[in-house]
């Protein structure tokens, strides 16, 4: 007789019961008390501004304008050199160039071509060249040869726009109608979160809305200072900064609090 072989189908393996859901751990407490104060946080808020300027007071007390001077028209004439270079280049520039052309009158007389080579080591000289003998020529056409102290005026000369007006009018008149905004403004306003806008002319008007106004010429002179000295574009010397605990800026090299994105 032939047996018949059955096949058996292994038998299933019980069910593992299911594993309980376990609830989200809390985060740490001094995580959990940073993201509190961070939901707090305003870089605004008038006491955080009371700050910043009480330790650029203590830094840089007395600071003036960087560029040689030593009359308003100098001034305009250094500003305007200025543009897309180093303070120290227009400062080896203008001793010789004063020198030979002392006057307003004496530019005025000079076809632009001729100043050219005079400022080529600044940049952009042949831009410069026209700004400087047409802001001469208007200058004496309109307003005597004397530089105004009125910023709708100021702005009426080639070359000159509110940074340069503001530099002249602060720096030589004492006259504190706006916000000087340069490179070094522009910058540091942005890492200290006083303004997210990227216009010169926006981060002005930001600044004069949370910087006390009988400190805005100080208060540009102090940040322009900063940026050379400590808070330098490439690589800013925050374990050396007063400033450290107040700056959240993203690019810190160092720091001791909560860094921001958009604080840069």
């Amino acid at each position: 007789m032939v047996r018949r072989t059955t096949s058996r189908k292994p038998a299933k393996k019980a069910a593992k019961p299911a594993r309980p859901i376990k609830p989200p751990a809390k985060a740490p407490a001094k995580r959990a008390a940073k993201l509190a104060s961070l939901k707090g946080y305003n870089p605004l808020a008038p006491a955080r501004i009371s700050e910043i300027l009480k330790r650029l007071d203590a830094l840089y007390p007395d600071v003036t304008c960087a560029l040689q001077h030593k009359s308003a028209w100098e001034l305009v004439v250094a500003t305007i050199l200025s543009a897309q270079c180093t303070d120290v280049r227009v400062n080896m520039v203008t001793p010789g160039l004063f020198a030979k052309y002392p006057t307003p009158q004496h530019f005025a007389a000079l076809e632009p071509i001729e100043l050219e080579p005079e400022l080529r080591s600044t940049g952009f000289f042949r831009n410069k060249a026209k700004s400087v003998v047409g802001a001469a020529r208007k200058l004496i056409a309109d307003f005597g040869g004397k530089v105004p102290d009125e910023m709708d005026k100021l702005l009426t000369l080639p070359g000159v726009a509110r940074k340069t007006a503001n530099v002249v009018l602060g720096s030589w008149f004492g006259k504190g109608v706006g916000v000087v905004v340069d490179t070094h403004v522009h910058r540091i306003s942005r890492r200290l979160e006083l303004t997210t806008n990227d216009e010169p002319v926006k981060i002005e008007q930001d600044l004069m809305k949370v910087i006390p106004q009988e400190k805005w010429i100080l208060f540009a002179h102090q940040i322009i200072w900063h940026g050379r000295s400590l808070c330098i574009a490439r690589k800013p010397k925050c374990v050396e900064c007063p400033l450290e605990n107040l700056c959240h800026a993203a690019d810190k090299t160092w720091s001791t609090v909560e860094m921001h994105k958009g604080a840069e």
